[in-house]
């Protein structure tokens, strides 16, 4: 005996995927049994949803058009940079490389949180609580505990979510140049665990620091990143870099870029042993040599590009920039203008105060000079109450004679590329330089650092450097708009969804037509909203609560 079938969707939801299937039950003699109709899984949300409402409705489906009487209309939760963000990540292999475990989910959370708006874990979760994230990645309630424990997974598979973005972008675009810089960020208090005093670029000479190494490609496209503790010296970083690309990446015929400071003698030998060639530059001190040993010429150093190739096959192309020459002079008057405000000064102080000392005076002098470093060129004396200082000619002149001048070594070979290629691939260096730049100031705010264990700051570090690919490619497709990203960004978070409510519970959220400005936006973007986005309703929480004092700011 057969039964009417009853039709229904059956949903299986796993770590890797999620299984719609159009299905009936029945019961023939006796026993419950199960037809499977169609697999639907290539279906939206959306369309799951639609399909699930005409089957509630099937026997009479007359009352889908009574629905309109118990719905309503509100204003929902702010939509359109999420939206945007998330396309541009996904786009990028971000979204597949991070995956799509719940872990996948959070760290993709903070790098979205991390380019709309910064700040701290706290900080995300408030985000979060004002927009639709939770229905555009699928994700569940979380709070800041969540996110900072995401770090240290962030940190334990940052080595595979490196690779798998290495092979998409290797896949799209190859090369074998691979750029490398390293900077420094100071912390706010000691206890970081990787925290230490060092060479500090950022001029906070009195704040212990973290020592971050960015490898990118010839691009600038970020292949990489290391944090060390703040006492690392820049070449101490080379061999963790050479490490990743050879054993890793499993990349060949390689050359690396890097400046004076990095690429020395040892990593020369390091990048030997694995035959793979460098692109750097030589100090002053070592030009200097170098002239002395009549294997440069000062001669060569001139505004057009200049080359000299040794005995051994290493290449010197040499190079005078008369924009940075005139710099470095302008920057030496304007220390001599300095200090002889200072001795008219002094010599006034002396001429007013019969009692004061000459020899104090000069000693202030010196300090200064010795200050500005421009005491190896000039002359302080002082008789009669009176300070002189005597510009020393010679001495200058051999030390402004490389003014401007620079000199690019590399064990490339000429036919693999001229001298011109060589001057800009390691000009390109540039490209990390402007990554510092984005990743350490306001638009994507790298310190404060608001963590202190080792695996959380290596976490935090990389949760920055995939936030700057986003920047970077939306700055690329908005590089003819009149705003930064961030400003852009600002004006997608005012478009909000429209929340579909039927009977008192939000069911789903339409997205408006934006308006013209923001339109352009999206299309320069080339990315597509959706008109309708399902809700779950799921509310995200902060555990700290604001004081009573800042609730009423």
């Amino acid at each position: 005996m057969l039964l009417i079938a009853i039709m229904y969707i059956d949903t299986c939801k796993t770590k890797k995927y999620t299984r719609h299937l159009l299905r009936e039950n029945y019961r023939e003699d006796g026993n419950v049994k199960h037809h499977t109709i169609a697999n639907l899984s290539h279906c939206s949300e959306n369309e799951i949803e639609a399909i699930k409402l005409a089957l509630k409705h099937k026997g009479d489906l007359s009352k889908l058009c009574l629905l309109s009487e118990n719905l309503e209309l509100e204003q929902g939760l702010s939509t359109g940079a999420v939206l945007l963000v998330h396309e541009i990540a996904k786009r990028l292999g971000i979204v597949s490389a991070l995956g799509n475990t719940r872990d996948g989910k959070l760290a993709l959370w903070q790098v979205i949180a991390r380019v709309i708006n910064q700040g701290s874990r706290l900080s995300a979760v408030r985000l979060a609580s004002k927009c639709i994230c939770c229905d555009i990645l699928n994700l569940d309630s979380f709070n800041e505990n969540n996110l900072y424990s995401n770090l240290k997974w962030l940190e334990e598979k940052q080595h595979i979510i490196e690779n798998r973005l290495y092979r998409k972008r290797t896949a799209e675009r190859n090369s074998n140049i691979y750029l490398y810089d390293v900077t420094s960020s100071y912390l706010e208090g000691d206890k970081n665990e990787l925290a230490m005093f060092g060479y500090n670029r950022d001029g906070k000479k009195s704040k212990k620091q973290i020592v971050i190494g960015l490898l990118c490609d010839d691009k600038g496209y970020p292949l990489g990143v290391e944090v060390f503790k703040g006492n690392t010296q820049d070449p101490k970083t080379f061999a963790r870099q050479l490490e990743k690309v050879a054993d890793r990446f499993n990349a060949e015929h390689v050359t690396f870029v890097g400046d004076r400071g990095m690429i020395k003698s040892d990593q020369i030998k390091d990048l030997g042993s694995k035959n793979f060639n460098y692109i750097t530059a030589i100090t002053k001190v070592q030009i200097e040599t170098l002239i002395k040993s009549d294997i440069l010429q000062m001669e060569l150093f001139d505004e057009d590009i200049s080359e000299v190739i040794t005995n051994s096959g290493i290449r010197y192309i040499l190079r005078r920039n008369p924009i940075r020459e005139k710099e470095i002079k302008e920057v030496r008057d304007s220390k001599l203008d300095s200090l002889k405000d200072l001795i008219e000064k002094q010599n006034a102080y002396l001429r007013e105060h019969p009692k004061a000392y000459l020899k104090t005076a000069l000693k202030k002098v010196a300090a200064k000079a010795e200050k500005l470093k421009i005491s190896n060129w000039i002359d302080i004396s002082g008789s009669r109450k009176k300070i002189r200082i005597e510009v020393l000619d010679e001495k200058l002149k051999k030390i402004s004679d490389l003014d401007g001048c620079y000199a690019i070594k590399t064990d490339l070979p000429v036919k693999t590329a001229d001298s011109f290629t060589v001057h800009k691939r390691y000009k390109d260096l540039a490209y990390v330089e402007s990554a510092f730049r984005c990743s350490k100031t306001a638009e994507l705010e790298l310190r404060p650092i608001f963590v202190r264990r080792e695996a959380s700051t290596k976490g935090h570090v990389f949760v920055v450097m995939l936030a700057y690919i986003i920047a970077r490619e939306l700055a690329k497709l908005w590089h003819d708009v009149d705003g930064t990203v961030q400003e852009c960004l600002d004006e997608l978070k005012t478009v909000c969804c429209i929340d579909v409510i039927i009977n008192g519970v939000i069911k789903c959220a339409k997205i408006p037509k934006p308006r013209a400005d923001i339109k352009l936006l999206i299309e320069k973007a080339n990315v597509i909203f959706p008109k309708v986005i399902p809700r779950k309703n799921v509310k995200v929480a902060t555990r700290r609560k604001l004081t009573r004092k800042s609730k009423h700011i």
